[in-house]
């Protein structure tokens, strides 16, 4: 490994550090225009840079978040971003070096978790991050696509300015209900939201119902072309939908299998227990294009992660947890219907801190990571003690991508 020096990056360091990881991605700098919008979402001490002398060669950032988790619970969340080396300096123990640092500054300003969105599947699990939420891409054939439901509020159309504060206003409330979602910083709206790139051609629609806004929809539509030779279907791409309540839901997916002129809908990012296709009157004109990861999740804080999320009724077991990055982690907890606590009992079993990511908001069954050998479990019995009281009643999802 060669010599690096891993520091937090000054305001004027975060363009070059920008450009550098959309290079990594292959795309070019970012204009004026649009550097004048995301430069707002980066935060002082937040971003960090490898340096080789006084060249960059590498950079990762996070955001400030905070993520729902079974029960109730909101926890201090860091969401890693922006992260890249360049190809020059690849594999050369950069990505490490930054990674072991900006854990390290999680753990010691009071970030429980922290989660990310993975480029590639084989990067995050070396460094501790577990597959903890899944998404489905949905596709809908519009012709003949009709809601079983019809629009029972108001789906209203809003231009950008005014739908921004109904939208997040909406968001704030649905989305700590749902294990998994995420607080939306101000950066994010900003680049999202409020000053998207002009081509997005953003559309916002509103459901309204006896107790005000209760759901938004934000789509684009990509015109389609029937012109011989060059024909493309038009396509309404669903980027973000949230509703407080069913009907409202309902309404939505009604308002969307209503836009004319569109040949298909695609919806991006999608809960995989969301029943669209059930909302359908013929159940085949909805079908899933692929279900991946979504949220890679790294437990920062052991014992204050275990102890915050709920449990369901059933007998205590007691899991050893390893972690090569942060050492203060590792141990025994005892998890009860009542909570987690660390113990200096004999662990049931003993999971890599990557695994106890995965399995922590519910998604996945610790009997599945042992069948897959993610583990070697001690007895069928203990695992299945660990199952029931990890177990939840609804997919968890975060839907906001990063």
């Amino acid at each position: 490994m060669t010599d690096l020096d891993i520091r937090v990056l000054t305001d004027d360091q975060y363009r070059a550090a920008h450009t550098l990881f959309r290079g990594t991605l292959h795309h070019g700098p970012a204009n004026d225009e649009r550097w004048a919008s995301v430069v707002s979402s980066y935060e002082p001490g937040r971003a960090w840079g490898a340096f080789a002398g006084d060249e960059l060669v590498g950079t990762v950032m996070s955001f400030p978040s905070a993520i729902a988790v079974p029960g109730g619970a909101v926890l201090p969340m860091a969401a890693v971003s922006r992260v890249g080396v360049r190809a020059d300096w690849t594999r050369r123990g950069a990505l490490t070096a930054l990674q072991r640092a900006q854990l390290r500054s999680f753990l010691e300003s009071g970030q429980v978790v922290s989660t990310l969105r993975a480029t590639e599947g084989v990067i995050y699990g070396r460094y501790g991050y577990g597959v903890a939420t899944r998404f489905r891409h949905v596709r809908v054939r519009r012709a003949g696509a009709k809601s079983r439901l019809p629009v029972a509020g108001r789906v209203r159309l809003l231009e950008r300015e005014a739908a921004v504060p109904v939208v997040q206003a909406v968001y704030e409330r649905v989305a700590p209900r749902r294990p998994g979602t995420a607080a939306r910083w101000q950066g994010w709206w900003q680049v999202n939201v409020v000053q998207p790139p002009e081509d997005e051609n953003l559309k916002f629609a509103v459901a309204s119902g006896p107790d005000g806004d209760d759901g938004f929809l934000v789509y684009k539509v990509t015109p389609g072309s029937h012109e011989a030779g060059n024909e493309r279907p038009a396509v309404l791409t669903v980027l973000d939908l949230w509703t407080a309540t069913p009907r409202a839901w309902a309404d939505l997916w009604a308002f969307t299998l209503g836009v004319d002129l569109v040949d298909e809908i695609d919806a991006v990012g999608r809960p995989v227990d969301e029943p669209l296709d059930w909302l359908l009157v013929d159940r085949r004109a909805a079908r899933v294009v692929s279900e991946v990861d979504e949220t890679w999740l790294r437990v920062v804080d052991v014992e204050a992660a275990l102890s915050a999320r709920a449990y369901r009724s059933g007998d205590p077991v007691v899991i050893g947890v390893r972690d090569r990055v942060l050492p203060e982690n590792e141990g025994a907890y005892r998890i009860t219907a009542e909570g987690a606590v660390r113990t200096g009992e004999e662990p049931d079993f003993v999971v890599d801190v990557e695994v106890l990511g995965a399995a922590y908001l519910g998604d996945v069954t610790f009997r599945s990571l042992a069948l897959a050998g993610r583990f070697t479990p001690t007895s069928r019995e203990a695992v299945d003690r660990a199952d029931a009281l990890f177990a939840v009643d609804e997919a968890p999802w975060c839907g906001t991508y990063f």
